[in-house]
This record gives structure tokens, sequence and C-alpha cells, in this order.
């Protein structure tokens, strides 16, 4: 069962993938761990660190850290489910683009999102 890697007191790591920020890369889209707060980029971002994360830790369920999505995702049996409300903030900032952030984002991120 998918709920036994939730924890929905977890606040997020922080506003944009930890892992990015760490090397000054970018991202596509945002993914939080719901088991520890961990932000990662998505599997369509160069890096994939969510699904890192997931092999890494063992921590197999994500929720989107997009505005206005809420949906979970499940690495371990590739199942997109609905759950709880974990803590706030449950999105990245309003103002930070997406791609993002909006200041590391290369002219060519599209061919670099196609090439890979």
């Amino acid at each position: 069962m998918s709920d036994q890697f939730i924890d929905p007191t977890a606040k997020p790591s922080g506003p944009g993938c930890a892992d990015c920020e760490a090397t000054g890369s970018w991202w596509f889209h945002l993914r939080r761990c719901a088991e520890c707060g961990h932000v990662g980029c998505c599997d369509d971002s160069l890096h994939r660190h969510a699904r890192a994360h997931a092999a890494e830790t063992g921590h197999l369920v994500i929720q989107s850290y997009e505005p206005g999505e809420n949906w979970f995702w499940n690495f371990g049996t590739d199942e997109l489910f609905t759950g709880p409300s974990l803590a706030e903030p449950t999105e990245h900032p309003g103002d930070q683009t997406a791609p993002g952030p909006q200041d590391r984002l290369p002219a060519d991120w599209r061919e670099q999102l196609r090439a890979r």
C-alpha cells in the first residue's frame, strides 16, 4: 500500500530541486518525496533527481510540486493515485517559472530536453 510511504507532516526541502540547486542546474517540473519532503526534478528534466532520490533512499512515493496539481506517483508500482494532504507548502512559489529557475534556464532548454 502506498500510504506506508507517506508522512503528511514532512515539510518540503525547499522551493526547487535540492540537487539542481546544489549544482547550479535547472529543472522542467518538480516532484516532492511524500516520505521525507525532498524536492527533486521530474523524469522529463535533464537529471531526474526525484527518481534518483527514490532509488537511493527507497522513498518510492512522490507528489507533484507544481501549482494546482496534487497527484501522487509510486515508483515501485508505477501507480498514479490520490493521497492525503501534505504539509504546506504543497507547491513551488507561484512566481517561480516552470521550467526554472528562470535565471538559470538556457536559451536552448527545449533542445536539451529533446536530446536526452
